[in-house]
């Protein structure tokens, strides 16, 4: 038999849980931050855009090559950050009302932690795999050039660091999958 909680420690732990829920407000400022980098990013595409297309009789395939991976490595990026902001926000900060906007994404209506890891170690696997092709492409883009053992060994460690993005993707949905398939 439990006794009843005094009056008083009932209020200030109710007083203590209302700031405790409230504390996830202090993140909102870090995804507007994201936001806001989000759109900093945007203008580095530009540049990159411009970059190309000023140049482009004067570059190689490889390097024409190398600017759009570059153009598609922020995309990603910006996609990355979006998910993190927007799946973010809705999971541990506040729903969005989306007033039955038609452009609402389908994948918050499932989000949840797990499921946004998921979301991002693939994006990231996504990521180190545009960089991986960067690297590669720009070591072995002229003809007759063979690696250093520098380069190599920058070849090498990207692949291991590819590897662990693409195991920890498989484990997350893993996780996730087995966690959905005890709750049905």
């Amino acid at each position: 038999m439990t006794l009843p909680k005094p009056k008083f420690v009932a209020k200030i732990e109710n007083i203590f849980e209302g700031i405790i829920f409230s504390s996830r407000w202090i993140q909102a400022p870090i995804y507007g931050a994201l936001m806001i980098a989000a759109g900093a990013y945007a203008w580095k595409s530009i540049e990159e855009l411009i970059h190309i297309l000023s140049d482009f009789s004067k570059l190689s395939e490889a390097q024409i090559m190398v600017g759009l991976l570059s153009l598609v490595d922020i995309s990603m990026v910006a996609n990355l950050v979006n998910m993190v902001v927007v799946g973010g926000y809705v999971t541990f900060v506040s729903n969005i009302d989306f007033n039955d906007n038609k452009d609402r994404p389908d994948w918050l209506d499932h989000i949840n932690g797990n499921s946004l890891k998921t979301k991002l170690a693939g994006s990231l696997a996504s990521i180190s795999a545009i960089h991986l092709l960067k690297s590669f492409i720009n070591i072995t883009g002229a003809a007759n050039i063979t690696m250093t053992d520098n380069q190599a060994r920058v070849i090498l460690w990207q692949s291991v660091i590819h590897g662990v993005f693409l195991i920890s993707m498989i484990l997350f949905a893993w996780s996730e999958r087995i966690q959905r398939h005890e709750k049905h």
